[in-house]
């Protein structure tokens, strides 16, 4: 019996009640000799891009038309079993496990722990933020999704799977979805609840994504993290990536951020302090400066453009010109 199966074996004993898993595929641990990223999978809701996905598959392979395959572990806080199939009718997939974490034992479980770590491909599918900062963040999990991301696998998420790959995060756990117009009419409003430091992507440094972006309106309230957070004065600089759904944003080893579904990804700058912040009073923040970027563009996330873009201000709790 191969340790991968065995831990298979010991997923499928109800140990507790916040864990739930499903496995298809085979049981085998395939292991490749050489993976080829890391690669970062940022998806920002609202559909998935099998497109995409393939090719964050085919970049951690090496390969396009090849033997090679690679296992996928599937994290969520809520629902059910459908990534399986889908990732499993990918090419090159060999497995692909789903499981529930809803308490931190589960997330520290040594079990749970080895099928994450075998993994070459871990995704976070949608939900609350909120709940894989409560669950996963911190325990052994997530040192095991590290660990993939150094031996040159792929991380990634969609919607909330996306808001926690940033080092700043908008983690929700006010209660209340952040809207543009209420917090920038008050920027420390109680629905801003931002963290820092979930995971550590070398790319990501200095970095707040945001998700469901363009439809749902939320330039505005990008800003103000980004605003909120150049105010800690630990950064000089601040970077907004805002993924619109269906869309995404694929970062390779070398950093560069290529979009792929239907477009577009957002890169926001912020490098100068606000000139009105303050508690109960309407965000004035001159100088953001902006990139539009659609299907097939592509972004150095390690060099940021100095030129093009352009430039977008707040006063008085409004911005000055179409934010998309």
């Amino acid at each position: 019996m191969t340790l991968r199966l065995l831990v298979l074996l010991l997923l499928a004993l109800p140990l507790n009640a916040g864990l739930t898993r499903w496995f298809t595929g085979s049981p085998d641990d395939v292991r490749p000799m050489r993976l080829h990223g890391p690669v970062l999978v940022l998806v920002g809701g609202g559909g998935d891009q099998s497109e995409a996905m393939q090719a964050s598959i085919d970049a951690i392979r090496g390969c396009v038309n090849c033997d090679v395959q690679v296992d996928v572990v599937v994290i969520r806080a809520s629902g059910a079993d459908g990534y399986n199939a889908y990732f499993q009718a990918l090419t090159g997939v060999n497995s692909a496990i789903s499981m529930i974490i809803t308490d931190r034992e589960s997330a520290s479980r040594p079990d749970v722990v080895q099928i994450v770590r075998d993994a070459e491909l871990v995704f976070f599918a949608g939900g609350d933020q909120c709940n894989y900062i409560r669950w996963i963040k911190g325990t052994p999990v997530e040192g095991a999704i590290e660990d993939v991301f150094r031996r040159g696998g792929a991380i990634g998420g969609t919607s909330a799977g996306l808001a926690i790959q940033g080092e700043i995060t908008y983690d929700a756990c006010a209660g209340e979805t952040a809207k543009s117009a209420v917090v920038m009419a008050d920027p420390f409003h109680a629905d801003v609840s931002l963290s820092r430091d979930f995971f550590d992507w070398p790319v990501m440094q200095d970095i707040i994504t945001d998700t469901h972006f363009q439809q749902r309106d939320r330039l505005g309230r990008l800003l103000v993290f980004l605003s909120r957070t150049l105010a800690e004065g630990k950064e000089k600089r601040v970077i907004g990536l805002g993924v619109s759904e269906r869309t995404v944003l694929l970062v390779g080893r070398n950093g560069v951020g290529r979009v792929m579904g239907d477009g577009p990804v957002h890169l926001v700058v912020a490098d100068s302090p606000a000139q009105i912040l303050e508690r109960g009073t309407p965000l004035t923040h001159r100088g953001f400066r902006i990139w539009r970027l659609s299907k097939g563009e592509s972004i150095d996330l390690k060099r940021l453009p100095s030129t093009g873009g352009r430039t977008i201000d707040v006063v008085k709790g409004k911005l000055t010109a179409d934010p998309y």
